[in-house]
């Protein structure tokens, strides 16, 4: 087989962050670790990595909004803010400040999932980061008080107010989730929550929150890059092994199927100069039995510039200004989504008849061996691609142990990948893309009739 060049040049790239030369272009590479388990519970991942004097300390606690419950959403995101703000023997701004004066990089992020936490850093200040992160698990709940809490509760209101409710299109996904799943669905709230679920949160609900799911039996800490492992284990039983075991969580492990009767077709004012297209079906959770073969079919469909989608819309008929698609595995439930932005003085109409005949082209026709091999190759660099930085392994290591138990499990999800048959992305395409979907049009305010109707016309 002729080799990609890309992938190529990525193994060189990489050769010396890996530790291994890539002898196929093809091959993507093992990451070596050790993984052990602190009696509070707390699970240690480690990864050596000499060729920079640079390492990264990522921790995961196993909390996301899929968590909360109708109601008390938010927290979770809540916390991501909430964690930075100091602890027993951390003023308020200490955290930060010490970081980076010590030439650090830090942040954390949430999702429907898991909240994560990571620093990277030059490997002398590493047990600066240790201490940093261990009082804010075992100490930060003597500091949480209402005015604290109030803070961080304001900052989120406003983030709501920057990212969803005053930027144009920022309400989309809310409905989509609204309309998607049913109430009580883990998945049927947004991530950064409701502003009156924020609002309503006592100082006890934010308290007891923190009790369950920040815990060293509810986290996994991942150190990779430049270190002495016997050193490192020492400053993590040091800062993290007397901080006390939580109560058992008992997560979800499944949640009741969802079924959509019917094409829904919703609309949505908002403050915007052209309409935009969402279509979307429920698929499958992540890494799932179908998940590969729909994520291939999202790049063949709209997820670049050589997409079926992108090339007949944005290039060929040059009526929409961008297009994209993508799967959506998360650990409970999954979506597929197609969304599309028309060019002024285009009618969604004329884009979702154009749609409905390419979905219709892969149902009945399949895809082509070169379409497979391209989008098979583009997520091989992107496998290399997140191997290229300590912080990359931290968060690939931490991931796959969170879903699927083995830190080094990035071979068998490559593999997963490679497996994928044009015959299986014909079949994915038919069986979840042939399903009823939520369709949401997105018009400037007062213009509700430029909204896609299921009768296919504008109304």
């Amino acid at each position: 087989m002729k080799k990609n060049p890309l992938l190529v040049a990525l193994c060189y790239l990489i050769i010396g962050t890996l530790g291994a030369a890539c002898a196929d272009a093809q091959a993507t590479p093992r990451i070596q670790f050790e993984k052990y388990r602190l009696p509070n519970g707390l699970e240690v991942i480690l990864h050596e990595d000499h060729s920079t004097p640079i390492v990264a300390v990522d921790t995961w606690y196993h909390v996301g909004s899929g968590d909360e419950q109708v109601g008390r959403t938010g927290f979770a995101h809540l916390f991501e803010h909430i964690m930075f703000m100091g602890s027993q023997n951390v003023p308020v701004g200490a955290f930060d400040q010490m970081l980076e004066a010590a030439g650090a990089n830090n942040n954390g992020s949430t999702t429907e999932d898991r909240t994560n936490y990571y620093e990277t850093l030059p490997s002398n200040a590493l047990q600066l980061a240790l201490w940093l992160d261990a009082d804010r698990m075992g100490f930060l709940l003597p500091t949480m008080d209402l005015p604290k809490v109030n803070l961080q509760r304001d900052v989120v209101k406003n983030e709501r107010r920057q990212r969803v409710d005053n930027v144009p299109y920022g309400r989309a996904d809310e409905i989509i989730l609204a309309a998607l799943y049913p109430k009580t669905h883990p998945y049927s709230w947004p991530v950064i929550g409701s502003m009156s679920d924020l609002s309503a949160a006592s100082l006890a609900d934010v308290q007891n929150f923190f009790k369950t799911y920040y815990a060293p039996n509810n986290a996994t800490l991942t150190i990779a890059g430049d270190f002495d492992p016997s050193t490192v284990k020492k400053l993590v039983a040091l800062y993290f092994g007397s901080i006390p075991r939580g109560p058992e969580v008992k997560r979800r492990l499944t949640v009741p199927a969802v079924a959509i009767p019917r094409d829904t077709f919703l609309v949505l004012e908002d403050k915007v100069q052209l309409p935009r297209l969402f279509y979307t079906w429920h698929s499958v959770k992540g890494f799932s039995k179908d998940d590969a073969a729909l994520d291939i079919l999202a790049q063949i469909i709209a997820n670049d510039k050589n997409s079926r989608l992108y090339k007949k819309l944005v290039y060929d008929l040059q009526i929409a200004q961008n297009v994209s698609a993508g799967q959506d595995g998360s650990r409970l439930d999954g979506k597929f989504q197609i969304d599309v932005s028309p060019k002024p003085g285009q009618k969604v109409a004329d884009i979702d008849r154009i749609v409905q005949t390419e979905i219709a082209g892969v149902i009945s026709g399949g895809v082509t061996q070169r379409e497979l091999q391209r989008a098979q190759n583009l997520y091989k660099a992107s496998f290399l691609n997140r191997l290229a930085s300590v912080l990359g392994k931290a968060e690939v290591l931490n991931s796959y142990n969170y879903f699927v138990g083995n830190p080094d499990y990035v071979q068998q999800d490559a593999a997963r990948y490679e497996r994928v048959t044009a015959a299986d992305v014909q079949r994915v395409a038919k069986t979840y893309l042939g399903r009823p979907k939520i369709v949401l049009t997105v018009v400037p305010e007062g213009k509700k009739d430029m909204m896609l109707t299921a009768s296919g016309g504008d109304r």
